[in-house]
């Protein structure tokens, strides 16, 4: 990733051409677009929820614990049976959706298909399956960022650069991130960190822009609360021992989910082997809930029960629980459902985080668990990513941490960045 924020070099560009402007405007409406299909989307997650668990996900109630187990069940069995259905059909007999990356090339998004694969991807989560829900806003940025690039070509709009072109793409992509999670600078971080790999002071103004544009509007549903509730933010002297333990620790798990995850997207199924692969794995995440309906959903039950954890007991339920969300992920990904792996490396990262602090609290009663899961969230999705600043951002916004998770955060973060770096070398 390359950093220039002086903008010093040749690229160097005033703010007053007209493709500068165009570029502006376009900030600005895409911020509007992206932050309205956000909305929606978190409204079409909202609906799922309700029509097949018969809950409402809050940080407060973030599983669908009070639900029968036998609705839990059915609900992510018959979620599997369509979504595998919908998929095999985009897969096979319509034009091929496209990915972020590909479209960062130049491939074109289909319409009617990006939209039915982003709808599908949001159903099954809210009907059970064990994946991230981030990926579908992501898309569905990068394809309203194209539309709108057509609608400036077909007017004769003047036509930005190539690089701006691209920009405009992953800073959508950030802004739908942002609209989901309310988490503006979170958005902007994985547009030019994780995609454009170049910060200068041009990519982070138009993706922040846009980012918080997103945020303000996804915020009409979501409001400013923190996604996980942690009530002890005030991060000591220990916690920075702490993460000198868990961020090796991290480090290394990370990196091997890592591989895991691109093992997984590397063979998905794509053929007609969805229609009983997929349903199968949506069983075996019915079955686990019935006495763990934490495994359900994006990984956000499972990492508030590890924030939430306190006694000694929960050792075997954070771990087992931490071995189960790993597993059922990456075949879930594997049998041929798309989604996301952010919010499932927080939960895994968070139950690891939780179940060292329980042992070190043995010896170091003062030791606030909540607070090793946090930092054990942190530097596991730091390394699975491959991306230190957004995952720092990410959790600083979506927790409402304050300054003094900094140092321990970005200190642990840095050391899981370096040992998960090592891992993907082998």
């Amino acid at each position: 990733m390359k950093f220039d924020l002086l903008e010093t070099n040749n690229e160097q560009r005033t703010w007053k051409n007209s493709q500068n402007m165009v570029l502006a405007v376009s900030t600005i409406v895409l911020g509007i677009v992206v932050g309205l299909s956000s909305l929606l989307l978190a409204l079409f997650l909202d609906l799922i929820e309700h029509l097949f668990l018969h809950y409402k996900e809050t940080a407060l109630l973030p599983a669908p614990t009070a639900t029968a187990p036998m609705v839990r069940l059915v609900s992510v069995v018959l979620g599997g049976i369509i979504a595998a259905i919908i998929w095999w059909f985009l897969r096979t007999k319509t034009k091929s959706t496209v990915s972020i990356k590909k479209a960062m090339s130049g491939e074109r998004m289909p319409f009617w298909q990006t939209i039915a694969h982003v709808m599908t991807q949001i159903f099954y989560v809210g009907a059970g399956g064990s994946v991230g829900r981030e990926l579908a806003p992501r898309e569905l940025g990068v394809l309203w960022s194209q539309k709108w690039q057509n609608l400036l070509n077909k007017y004769h709009i003047p036509k930005l650069s190539e690089d701006d072109q691209r920009l405009l793409l992953t800073a959508a992509a950030g802004a739908g991130f942002a609209g989901i999670y309310i988490a503006p600078i979170t958005g902007m971080l994985f547009s030019v960190e994780m995609l454009y790999k170049k910060v200068t002071l041009r990519t982070v103004s138009v993706s922040l822009t846009m980012a918080t544009i997103a945020m303000i509007i996804g915020s009409l549903v979501k409001g400013f609360k923190p996604y996980y509730i942690l009530s002890d933010v005030k991060f000591t002297v220990i916690s920075i021992v702490f993460v000198l333990i868990i961020a090796p620790l991290s480090g290394l798990a990370g990196g091997w989910f890592r591989r895991f995850f691109q093992w997984a997207e590397k063979n998905q199924t794509k053929n007609k082997h969805i229609l009983w692969q997929l349903p199968v794995v949506a069983l075996m995440t019915g079955t686990i809930s019935f006495f763990f309906p934490e495994i359900m959903g994006n990984g956000r039950a499972l990492a508030q029960l590890a924030i939430d954890s306190n006694h000694l007991p929960m050792l075997s339920v954070l771990i087992s629980g931490a071995i189960l969300k790993t597993i059922i992920t990456v075949l879930t990904i594997r049998s041929g459902a798309s989604g996301g792996t952010l919010a499932p490396s927080i939960a895994i990262g968070g139950a690891l985080g939780a179940t060292l602090g329980l042992i070190v609290s043995i010896w170091v009663p003062s030791f606030s668990i909540s607070q090793g899961a946090v930092l054990g969230a942190g530097t596991l999705l730091a390394a699975s990513q491959q991306a230190p600043f957004m995952a720092m951002f990410m959790l600083i916004e979506i927790i409402h941490l304050n300054y003094s998770a900094l140092l321990p955060m970005a200190l642990g973060i840095l050391i899981a960045s370096v040992v998960s770096r090592r891992v993907l070398a082998k």
